[in-house]
């Protein structure tokens, strides 16, 4: 197996620039970090842990995503998706807001990294094609409406409560809404026309720092914090401490299964955003690379005591629509980060936290799509079943949501596994141009009453011959004038050593009995495998036809010759 190890000169590539593209990166890398510090203060409390987490998070790892990946425009730092997961995955090894909770947070980023790694040196990208999309978005949107739900508390400023389960919480808080903080909905509510009100009016402008800057200046100047409302408080001023992970190994194997999902879904959350970067600029990205420049930058987390990060689709956006050129514009976003905790940590003290709630709730409004699921559940029942069930159980599972979308993956994977175990199996007719075609659809006439024609439409392996074997036999059995059973192969794509095992017995049996199985249209690569196997000179050459059409002309002729 080969090892996606990059050249030292593909390395610096993204950040390769000439005179002409830096004022764009400039501009483009200020711009996000206006989006970027709010967004990260709001994504460290949904993750569990210090507001300043986020900060770290949104610089080194922010710099690492960029020099080490391959989409030029991919903003890497703090997500509510990995950030929810985070929280619900440390919840049952650590009590909240404490120093085994942190720690269990910075080994989480570690190992989900070091997951990210191997899946992209040893190029087994390919595995996150066991995530679904209808799977991925049940799960999005139950995540989504998750997140939403748990701000409620410090939106309305009343004490969260912990119990074993989510909705039994919000359950709880709606109990006492009528204790709400009215100072402190107000912030939040504010802050939620005031973020919508700038994108929809006024987009052009950091709507979320002006947002920020306007409602911490007041919660300074009336005394927000002295009279009941919880601020974000004082932030460490200056760069984060680097350090090796505590590597607890009991933590760590608690971790494992959580670390993979969520270096799984951040993923597919980087891609994402990869892929419409990709199509347009014109610029090709690669999935392995990727992957590994986003386990970096995770890893780089853990080293500098921050959370798991991944590729921001919002922040993402707005590098795209900034006309950022390179991951230079990344690095300038880190470097205002950095100016923000080297001078201005002390004007976030007065921060509200139904502030960061309310960033919090507006970004994933975005996140909730569910006329995915009803598209989904119109293309395919199974999927539509997968998307629901994921959804349903994220729901019923939380805060243990990782176990959501376990339950969607095993369940499209097996639901996989049956329709391959159970493929189409159609009578064919005759069209009057002489074709087959579907007879039950298309009311089409019988071919003869001694001649019948099956299409399977499937690969011929052992999970699935049993099913071939039963429809044909049923077909005989049903018939007993029957002398021919003609099968169109168009649809097989493949055969093993079950499918060549059973067609021998089948022709056998066939033969004792007087009747022929015959068969068109296979394909050149299982005909070679008929070939080497021996099965063709059991079929025999006068029983193997090219197409449907001549395979019904010569048989009707050679049975109206009998």
């Amino acid at each position: 197996m080969k090892c996606a190890v990059p050249r030292f000169s593909s390395i610096f590539a993204p950040l390769w620039i000439d005179s002409s593209s830096f004022k764009a990166d400039l501009m483009a890398g200020i711009t996000v970090s206006l989006v970027a510090i709010p967004q990260s203060l709001a994504y460290a409390r949904l993750a569990g842990v210090p507001a300043y987490y986020g900060l770290y998070a949104a610089l080194i790892p922010t710099i690492v995503g960029a020099l080490f990946g391959s989409s030029r425009q991919l903003s890497t730092g703090p997500v509510a998706m990995t950030s929810l997961l985070t929280a619900a995955s440390v919840a049952p090894l650590a009590a909240a807001d404490t120093e085994s909770f942190y720690s269990c947070v910075i080994l989480l980023a570690l190992l989900s990294g070091v997951f990210q790694i191997l899946l992209g040196v040893f190029r087994v990208g390919v595995i996150l094609n066991f995530l679904s999309h209808p799977v991925l978005m049940g799960f999005i949107n139950a995540a989504a409406l998750i997140i939403g739900l748990a701000q409620l508390p410090t939106l309305l400023g009343i004490k969260a409560p912990q119990s074993s389960h989510f909705l039994l919480d919000i359950l709880d808080v709606l109990k006492h809404v009528g204790s709400t903080h009215l100072l402190s909905l107000a912030f939040g509510l504010a802050a939620i026309g005031m973020i919508v009100g700038f994108k929809k009016f006024a987009p052009r402008l950091p709507g979320v720092l002006i947002t920020v800057a306007a409602l911490t200046g007041g919660s300074y100047a009336m005394g927000f914090a002295r009279i009941g409302g919880q601020v974000v408080g004082a932030i460490p001023k200056g760069l984060p401490s680097f350090s090796i992970p505590n590597l607890d190994w009991h933590n760590a194997i608690s971790l494992m299964a959580p670390a993979f999902i969520i270096a799984l879904v951040s993923f597919m959350e980087a891609m994402s955003s990869s892929k419409v970067i990709a199509n347009n600029t014109r610029v090709p990205w690669d999935e392995n690379k990727e992957l590994v420049g986003q386990g970096l930058a995770k890893v780089a987390a853990a080293f500098c005591h921050s959370m798991p990060v991944s590729g921001s689709f919002s922040r993402s956006a707005l590098n795209l629509a900034s006309n950022a050129r390179t991951g230079m514009a990344s690095v300038i976003s880190a470097a205002c980060v950095l100016l923000t905790l080297l001078f201005l940590t002390p004007l976030l003290y007065h921060l509200p936290k139904p502030v960061l709630a309310a960033i919090i709730m507006v970004a994933v409004v975005g996140l909730i799509r569910f006329p995915v699921m009803l598209h989904a559940w119109r293309v395919s029942r199974d999927d539509g079943i997968a998307s629901v069930v994921t959804f349903a159980a994220t729901l019923a599972f939380s805060p243990s949501i990782q176990n959501g979308i376990l339950i969607g993956i095993f369940l499209s994977l097996g639901l996989m596994l049956f329709r391959m175990m159970r493929p189409r199996i159609t009578e064919l007719g005759v069209h009057q141009d002489g074709t087959l075609g579907d007879a039950n659809r298309y009311k089409l006439p019988p071919l003869d009453g001694r001649l019948v024609a099956i299409r399977f439409d499937g690969a011929l392996r052992f999970i699935n011959v049993s099913t071939f074997e039963k429809a044909v036999l049923e077909m005989e059995r049903g018939n007993p004038e029957i002398k021919t059973i003609l099968v169109s192969c168009a649809g097989i794509n493949d055969i093993d050593a079950s499918g060549v095992d059973m067609l021998s017995k089948l022709i056998v049996r066939f033969s004792s009995n007087n009747v022929c199985l015959c068969f068109s249209g296979f394909k050149e690569h299982v005909q070679d495998v008929i070939e080497k196997s021996g099965l063709k000179d059991l079929i025999g050459t006068e029983n193997l036809f090219d197409s449907d059409y001549s395979a019904v002309a010569q048989l009707r002729s050679r049975l109206g010759a009998s």
